[in-house]
Order: structure tokens, then C-alpha cells, then sequence
């Protein structure tokens, strides 16, 4: 267990990191703005506050109807992924279990393009986020039903070809949609590649989903941590562990569900985050998943303000980015997790 000091030292740092993390994408493109300059504006828009920050009303729309949405956008997304992929991992007691690896992007993918090719993009404020949840559920259920049934309890190999397998079969299935309505293509694709450029309405959409996924996360922290002792010590201790995994699993699939809802795929950070925080400040989840958090929104705001600099005035799409990271990592944390099991 971690000791309240550290785990507030470490809640500090990984807070400051963010705030670094927003302020450089708040900073970072083709219109130059002065960290003075935003920090006044961003100080004017308190309520009982009125300061001059000097921006012109062309500035003022840059700042607050794209950079502003973008960065928190990319945040919450980022941190929602992150939170995902370590209360999967905690689920399983599997440091590879991922959104991705488990077949929860692609099933969300799938019933998004559903929803886009045969409803359009009139579809109301729930249709996407529910679809992806469904989507989501669907795809790890049938990751860990074929990984229980092929592997005798599904061990970490096991799981993660099976979630392989259901994410390319869902993949081809999406694939095979799209021929459906070729006019969708070029609007799916770039949401396949990843997008954090939704704006306010994006935000709003998904707050409920991230804000209820999220607290049912970090409430079940200290659960599995009890967890990760294994089901009869849990049993022992009168831990309802059936119950708390499927609470868990729900509230990791609704996470899941949002990111994609209203970023597109954008893989590896519920694997990189989660092992990084691991590393830095131990294994005990009361820790993990708030810092995950942190760390997933900071991770990615700092991918994106690489996506839409490094090449500018063109953008490079955020999941690109996330896989340049993330790929050598995976392998990485593979090749260490074999050697355990060995």
C-alpha cells in the first residue's frame, strides 16, 4: 500500500506535468500567442475577474474555439484510454491487457461506422457514445470468452492472441462497411488515424460518459488492489470479486466507449501510461489509476501538439504519433512479460 505522502507527491508532480503539458499545447502552433498573453486571457474568462490580456478578437477566437477544446479534448481522451487500460489490466491481473489489445477500440470502431454509415452524422447527443459502449463491451467479452475457452483460464499470451484475433475479425467486418458507402471513406478514415479537434460540442457530449466511468474507477481502487492478491484470498476477506470485475470491466468499457466516440482510435496509451506509473510509483491501483489519469492526459495533449507542429502547416494524425511511442514499448514490455512467465 502507498503512503498517503508519497502518493500526494506523486498526485503534485503528475499535476504539474499536465498543467506543463496544456500550457505548451495552448502555446504550440502557426499563430504565435505569449504565455503572458493566455494566461491573462484564461484569467478573464473567471468569473469576478476582469483583466486586459491584450489579444486582438482574431487571437481571442484561436484561443478559446480551437487551442482551448483541442487541449482538453486531448486530455480527457488521453486520460480516459490510460484509466481504461489499467482497470482492464487490474481486471485481468494482466499487465498487457489494453483497450486495444482486448478488442474494446474495435468493437467501438465497428458500431461507430455503423452509426456513420447508415444513420449519418444527424444521429442526436447519445447515439455515437452508446453505440461504442455496446461496441466495446461487445469486443472484450468476446476477447476473454475465446481467450477462457482456448487457454484453460486465459493467461497472458492466450488473452492477448485472442484479442488479436477479435480485433482483426471486427476490423474486417468495419473494413467491409465502408465498401458500403465509399462518399464516408475519406471522413472514417481520418477518424480510424485519430482526431482530438472536435471542439466544445465534442467535450460536452462525452463529459457525462468520462465523469461516471471515471469516479467508478478510482472509488474501486483499494478492490483491486484486494484483487491482485488472487480470488480466494479475496473470497477470504469477504470481497465479492465476480461483482467488483464486472463493475470494473463496464466502467473500463464506458471509458473506452468515449475516447472513441469522439477521437477515433488512438492506440497504446492504456499500455505505456499504466506500465510508465508502475515503474515510477508502484503497483498498488489507489495510486495507479488516479496517476494513470494524469498521465494519459498529459501524454497525449503532448502527442498532439507534435501531430499539428512537427510537419505544420500540414498535421500529422494523433494516433501516428501515439504509435511511434507506443509500438517499441509494447514490444518491450512483451518481451520482459515472457521472461517472467518463463
Amino acid at each position: 500500500m502507498t503512503p498517503a505522502r508519497p502518493r500526494g507527491r506523486a498526485l503534485f508532480v503528475a499535476s504539474v506535468v499536465l498543467a506543463a503539458s496544456l500550457a505548451l499545447g495552448l502555446m504550440a502552433g502557426a499563430a504565435g500567442i505569449s504565455p503572458r498573453a493566455i494566461a491573462l486571457a484564461l484569467l478573464d474568462r473567471l468569473p469576478l475577474v476582469s483583466v486586459h490580456s491584450g489579444l486582438a478578437p482574431v487571437e481571442e477566437g484561436l484561443l478559446f474555439q480551437l487551442r482551448v477544446p483541442r487541449v482538453l479534448l486531448a486530455a480527457v481522451v488521453g486520460g480516459l484510454l490510460a484509466t481504461a487500460g489499467a482497470g482492464y489490466q487490474g481486471v485481468f491481473r494482466n499487465p498487457l491487457a489494453d483497450p486495444y489489445l482486448l478488442g474494446a477500440a474495435a468493437g467501438a470502431g465497428l458500431t461507430v461506422t455503423l452509426v456513420v454509415v447508415f444513420l449519418g452524422g444527424d444521429t442526436g447527443v447519445s447515439a455515437v457514445p452508446i453505440a461504442a459502449f455496446a461496441g466495446a463491451v461487445g469486443g472484450v467479452f468476446l476477447a476473454y470468452a475465446l481467450g477462457h475457452t482456448a487457454g484453460r483460464g486465459g493467461g497472458t499470451a492466450t488473452l492477448v492472441l485472442a484479442g488479436v484475433a477479435v480485433t482483426s475479425f471486427l476490423t474486417a467486418i468495419q473494413t467491409f462497411v465502408q465498401q458500403l458507402k465509399v462518399e464516408e471513406l475519406q471522413r472514417i478514415y481520418s477518424w480510424i488515424l485519430g482526431d482530438v479537434g472536435g471542439g466544445w460540442d465534442q467535450l460536452r457530449m462525452i463529459a457525462p460518459y468520462a465523469a461516471v466511468s471515471t469516479v467508478v474507477m478510482l472509488l474501486h481502487g483499494r478492490l483491486l488492489d484486494v484483487l491482485s492478491v488472487g480470488d480466494e484470498e479475496a473470497v477470504s476477506l469477504g470481497l465479492r470479486a465476480a461483482r467488483v470485475r464486472f463493475v470494473v470491466l463496464l466502467a473500463a468499457s464506458l471509458a473506452t466507449a468515449s475516447a472513441v466516440a469522439v477521437s477515433g482510435l488512438i492506440a497504446f496509451v492504456g499500455i505505456v501510461v499504466p506500465h510508465v506509473v508502475r515503474r515510477l510509483a508502484g503497483w498498488s491501483y489507489r495510486i495507479v489509476l488516479p496517476l494513470s489519469f494524469l498521465g494519459g492526459a498529459a501524454f497525449l495533449v503532448l502527442a498532439d501538439t507534435i501531430a499539428r507542429t512537427v510537419l505544420a502547416p500540414a498535421e500529422l494524425p494523433i494516433g501516428v504519433v501515439t504509435a511511434f511511442v507506443g509500438a517499441p514499448f509494447f514490444v518491450t514490455v512483451l518481451r520482459v512479460t515472457r521472461r517472467v512467465e518463463t
